[in-house]
């Protein structure tokens, strides 16, 4: 899809029918120029989402939903005032701007930006996603997930299957005459199960999706789903006691770069070195992490669940080297963050909807490959635990430090895995445990489209991913 379609769908969904063009919009920016300010945007967004469950056997919950709205945005130094509508209209754009405009004095220019478009690449399709399947194909999708996961393992007492889609389109117009658009297609697609034996039960949990549509989800897909949630309870239900204390650690590839994304790179995010909370702060330049680490944001890869063809300041997204060979080159940034740093924005302006002002967030965070084996480096471990996959976690910002559990984990024992285990939560500081990485494979694996991340009450999708990782002398709470 070429740039102009962008606008083509954006103005027939966001402008055409409240009688607004992109004359109008710049009058709208005149209500603001009358005071001093450093920038104004206005964030349009029109939004379809929708949700399908099944527990029991039965289709339990469904819904459906539309949002659309408009955000008015002014900054002036540090300050911002922000304005929002469900009410697409030039009355409301107009009492938006005059609200948000209080922040600065009066003696503004009143000099109207002539607003141009700037067409990105598109990195996904156009195509709405809802409509890709008729209703009765979502419930045989759900009810075909189950069949999978019973027809797995005879254990099997309890399966839940999750099917979600949206469609938006954005259109960013800025003080500057900057003029953006999107269409951002997403889907996901998760199970989780629950196995019993002899009194005792284990759940586990897979799925995937990304910026397309439910094309995706092939029969081959479901199986894998199904079979790697049903395997995660199964481990789980033949699974020890966890041991406790310090020792090396290798994660896995894929999903466990949720922690490099948790410990790692919320505090590599711009507002938080400019406040001076994060445990970061004035390392640019300086040694972070050990040789062979570099860590990458990436939000142009095709598809990818966190990627995006413009942020949502109007910002082309980009590849940003946060850390290389272990030294932090830079942060994350947003228009507001960047312009009081000194620096250019990275295209990670994002925002939940229209109704929350942008923040600078990941969108695709990894930590790239490296030259070893996996199965060198579990060879290389005498004693230590192999975290295959991970539930949740917590981390502070300010300090690093961070608790995470294992939803996958067995035992590394003379080079080998052996027994699986149960209850590992793996405890430890951002910014430390980067200095412990002692071996880096060459598996680089992405996640398969589920992340979710939220910040100051905003949740955003992202992706994360790495290869095998080595880690040496972290800190292991366990049940045994």
């Amino acid at each position: 899809m070429n740039a102009n379609h962008h606008f083509e769908i954006a103005e027939q969904y966001l402008l055409v029918p409240y009688n607004l063009t992109t004359g109008t919009l710049s009058s709208v920016f005149g209500e603001l120029f009358g005071h001093r300010i450093d920038h104004a945007d206005l964030y349009f967004q029109f939004a379809r989402s929708e949700a399908w469950s099944l527990e029991e056997g039965i289709v339990k919950s469904g819904s459906f939903n539309i949002e659309q709205g408009v955000g008015v945005r002014a900054v002036s130094g540090e300050k911002t005032a922000f304005a929002y509508s469900d009410e697409i209209s030039l009355p409301a754009l107009l009492g938006a701007a005059r609200a948000t405009r209080a922040i600065a004095a009066a003696g503004g220019d009143g000099k109207l930006p002539q607003l141009a478009g700037h067409g990105p690449r598109s990195l996904y399709g156009q195509g709405d996603p809802i409509v890709s399947l008729d209703a009765t194909a979502k419930v045989a999708l759900l009810e075909r997930l189950e069949q999978l996961a019973r027809a797995a393992d005879p254990r099997v007492t309890q399966v839940m299957a999750h099917v979600a889609g949206s469609w938006e389109t954005v259109l960013i117009a800025r003080s500057d005459g900057h003029l953006a658009a999107d269409v951002r297609p997403l889907v996901r697609v998760s199970v989780t199960v629950i196995l019993e034996q002899e009194g005792r039960r284990e759940q586990g949990s897979a799925g995937g999706g990304g910026r397309f549509d439910y094309g995706y989800f092939s029969d081959a897909v479901l199986v894998d789903y199904a079979e790697k949630a049903v395997h995660q309870a199964r481990v789980n239900l033949g699974a020890d006691p966890a041991p406790a204390g310090e020792m090396t650690v290798v994660l896995g590839s894929g999903w466990p770069g949720i922690l490099l994304h948790e410990a790692i790179g919320h505090g590599l995010e711009g507002d938080f070195n400019r406040k001076g909370s994060s445990a970061f702060v004035g390392r640019v330049g300086q040694r972070v992490a050990a040789k062979g680490v570099t860590v990458v944001d990436d939000g142009t890869i095709p598809d990818r669940r966190g990627s995006l063809s413009v942020d949502d300041e109007g910002n082309p997204t980009q590849r940003t080297v946060l850390i290389e060979d272990g030294i932090l080159t830079g942060y994350l940034q947003d228009s507001l963050n960047a312009r009081l740093m000194g620096v250019q924005p990275t295209g990670n302006g994002r925002r939940e909807s229209f109704a929350h002002v942008p923040l600078p967030r990941m969108t695709n965070t990894t930590m790239m490959a490296g030259d070893k084996d996996p199965q060198e480096i579990i060879a290389s471990v005498k004693k230590g635990l192999y975290a295959a996959n991970f539930g949740g976690g917590q981390v502070d910002i300010t300090s690093g430090k961070f608790v995470f559990s294992a939803a996958e984990a067995y035992l590394i024992e003379n080079g080998r895995i052996t027994r699986p285990v149960k209850g590992a939560t793996l405890i430890g500081n951002g910014p430390d445990v980067l200095t412990r990485v002692s071996l880096i494979g060459n598996d680089l694996m992405l996640d398969p489209g589920v992340g979710t991340c939220g910040k100051e009450g905003q949740s955003v999708p992202v992706g994360v991913g790495q290869p095998t990782v080595r880690i040496d002398g972290l800190t292991v709470g366990g049940t045994g």
